[in-house]
């Protein structure tokens, strides 16, 4: 009987999970509305149903060995879910023990980047790697810390959080009610303001100033057409995130740091200046031992591999 995990992506809109097996491949995969039910009972009600029906329908006899989820303000300590901005149940939600009322299985939670991170250890790049970040560059920045093989989780399940330090003191406001947080300006959304800023600063001709409401793919399409102000924005983007890569590496030490995610796929418009600027601002004694690359995760499945790759390590550990 072949042993499958599941692993499962809670995000503000949507709730995605898929069953994996052992070789990382998934097998089943199904979505449905984050939002719209009346409370968290009737939330984990139609979870549960949804990943038996999808354990039911696979055409041979699997054994379940876990269930890992990822999710906004997951807690790895407690198993909750913590004030999560974005989700409709507010305060601490006891979400795996709510969860392990219907599965006689152990069941594992954590936030979706440092689920990305083990992804990226089990199924990605990493798997010969012991130090490692994990950058998500998506709406916001989100990180996981892989430190001497294992995840970094702090005292209290809540290390890690790289784009929540300050880039700028007194900068953007941030979802998180902070100002001047890194993912206010590297992230997919910061690249927009910080367009939207320059086009207000700079007087020369944009391909952006023809657009409505562009998005962070028009600032790119335009940055490929050698738009000067696009441009600009991509190496203010790189500068700030170089320079706050360089400050995670004196403190960390990571042989690589794994960029994921939307922006990242802006490829050498964004990595090539990002490893000239942090490299600028690192101390001499780190000075090119540290890489920078693109994550090995599919994308359209990373999420889901990545809860799956919790299971995976907290049971093999």
């Amino acid at each position: 009987m072949e042993q499958v995990t599941v692993g499962i992506d809670i995000g503000g809109t949507n709730t995605v999970f898929g069953i994996v097996n052992e070789n990382g491949n998934v097998l089943s995969e199904i979505k449905f509305s984050t939002k719209g039910h009346k409370n968290i009972h009737q939330y984990i009600e139609k979870l549960s149903l949804s990943i038996k029906d999808a354990l039911s329908e696979l055409n041979k006899n699997f054994k379940l060995k876990g269930i890992g989820i990822g999710a906004p303000n997951g807690n790895f300590y407690k198993g909750t879910i913590e004030y999560a901005a974005n989700l409709d149940w507010k305060g601490v939600i006891p979400f795996v023990k709510m969860l392990k009322e219907n599965f006689n299985v152990p069941v594992f939670i954590t936030n979706d980047a440092n689920a990305g991170a083990l992804g990226e250890k089990i199924y990605g790049g990493a798997k010969n790697i012991n130090d490692f970040i994990f950058i998500t560059l998506g709406t916001g920045l989100g990180s996981g810390i892989i430190s001497n093989g294992k995840l970094l989780l702090g005292h209290d399940g809540f290390a890690g959080e790289i784009g929540h330090t300050n880039a700028i003191p007194h900068g953007r406001l941030c979802g998180c009610g902070k100002k001047g947080c890194l993912e206010t300006y590297a992230s997919a959304s910061g690249l927009v303001k910080t367009a939207v800023e320059f086009l207000e600063k700079y007087e020369e001709d944009s391909l952006l100033r023809q657009i409505k409401d562009f998005s962070s793919k028009d600032i790119y399409k335009a940055a490929l057409k050698k738009d000067r102000v696009a441009l600009k924005v991509f190496d203010f983007t790189a500068k700030i995130l170089g320079i706050s890569l360089a400050d995670s590496v004196a403190y960390l030490s990571p042989e690589v740091i794994f960029l994921f995610g939307g922006l990242a796929n802006a490829g050498k418009l964004l990595l090539k200046p990002v490893k000239n600027y942090m490299e600028e601002n690192l101390l001499e004694v780190y000075k090119n031992k540290v890489q920078i690359k693109m994550s090995e995760l599919d994308g359209n499945n990373a999420a889901i591999l990545g809860a799956s790759a919790l299971v995976l390590q907290q049971i093999n550990k």
